[in-house]
């Protein structure tokens, strides 16, 4: 009897430590926070507590493991006492660096282009705030991405540093040792377009913009599934490839991406479906040609001056002659130098669905223009 209690006794004992500790003090105020819920989103968990809010990111390379834990205080406010392991984020942001310019554009629909004080790959931000800024100074340069410059973001004293995570990264250099919170925005990794839009509601909580992020989000959301349901009606499924190859590598958009759940959700049927990654997969030109000969229909994007044509694409490569859209003229390309791709779709890919319903199932939207895609001219 006396060895059952002594048994008892160090079970409690271990429980009461543990909920002391560090490594537990996160689950113990967890049952006391309002969880919200989130509908499509994998990677992203947002728990709200009277003094701050816990927003985790799940690592979408070992889905076991947590990529970052956020804690979200009130700026205004001393930083609370006792708060669980994680990086302290003081909100709502007023002096950002920004590496990407998708996630200036969605700082920009927030309504708070005005807290990007910093940019990283300047040349890829068309936006006229980002561009005018950096000119008369309110927005500083910070440089290539790869190879940020220190200096001038410790003279910025910036408040977050936003970026895209990497698998394998190795960590964020002399950028991670700056003592400045890292935002791992790793929306691109989502399983679905849904998903990666419903990041606008953490984006919302950092620039103090919670309720315009809802419901942002909820009108995307209605609007992608009434397009989804329009393209159900389709008779036909059309197969489908993306992209081109770019050195000795074509980057084919895993079946689990945004792009492949687009595809699937637009009436088609991607050539690559069954590739399992939720990334792009570099592949020889043999084995997309093995799979894609026969497509229907080729979406790609590229970036230069004028719009490519049949003509240019078969001067860029020969054998993309030997695809069956190419014959067919049945190619449909993006040119990002002119259109803002990479700004508007990745959080608004109602449009996109609808692009590509236009291009698959033309029955289904008559009238409608695209707004990103068109047919290659000759």
């Amino acid at each position: 009897m006396k060895q059952i209690l002594l048994s008892a006794h160090i079970v409690i004992t271990v429980l009461l430590l543990s909920a002391c500790g560090g490594g537990s003090k996160t689950s113990s105020v967890q049952e006391e926070g309002d969880t919200l819920k989130m509908r499509y989103a994998t990677n992203l968990s947002v728990v709200k507590f009277p003094d701050y809010t816990m927003v985790s990111i799940r690592n979408p390379w070992d889905t076991l493991k947590i990529l970052h834990t956020y804690l979200l205080t009130d700026k205004t406010q001393p930083v609370p006492e006792n708060l669980p392991e994680g990086t302290v984020v003081r909100v709502p942001l007023e002096r950002a660096v920004v590496y990407s310019v998708v996630h200036g554009s969605v700082l920009k629909e927030l309504g708070q282009a005005k807290s990007i004080r910093g940019v990283c790959n300047l040349e890829y931000f068309k936006m006229p705030e980002v561009q005018d800024g950096c000119r008369n100074g309110e927005i500083v340069d910070c440089g290539n991405g790869m190879n940020p410059d220190i200096e001038k973001i410790i003279d910025l004293r910036p408040d977050a540093i936003m970026l895209s995570p990497f698998e394998n990264s190795g960590g964020y250099g002399r950028v991670g040792k700056l003592g400045v919170p890292v935002i791992e925005c790793a929306d691109y990794m989502e399983t679905s377009p849904l998903g990666r839009a419903e990041w606008l509601r953490f984006y919302g909580l950092l620039v103090g913009q919670e309720q315009r992020g809802d419901s942002l989000f909820v009108q995307i959301e209605k609007e992608y599934l009434a397009v989804k349901d329009l393209a159900a009606q389709a008779t036909s499924r059309p197969t489908v490839l993306s992209d081109l190859k770019y050195g000795s590598a074509w980057y084919i958009a895993g079946g689990q991406s945004t792009t492949g759940r687009l595809y699937a959700d637009a009436g088609a049927d991607y050539v690559f479906a069954e590739l399992p990654n939720s990334g792009s997969v570099p592949m020889a030109f043999e084995a997309v040609f093995d799979k894609g000969e026969h497509a229907d229909f080729w979406l790609i994007k590229y970036n230069q001056p004028q719009d490519k044509t049949y003509k240019e694409l078969q001067k860029d490569y020969s054998l993309y002659t030997r695809f069956k859209a190419f014959r067919e003229r049945r190619i449909y390309g993006c040119n990002t130098y002119r259109i803002p791709f990479y700004e508007e779709s990745p959080f608004h890919p109602e449009i996109l669905l609808k692009d590509m319903v236009k291009i698959f199932h033309p029955e289904l939207l008559e009238g409608y223009e695209p707004k990103y895609f068109s047919n290659l001219a000759e």
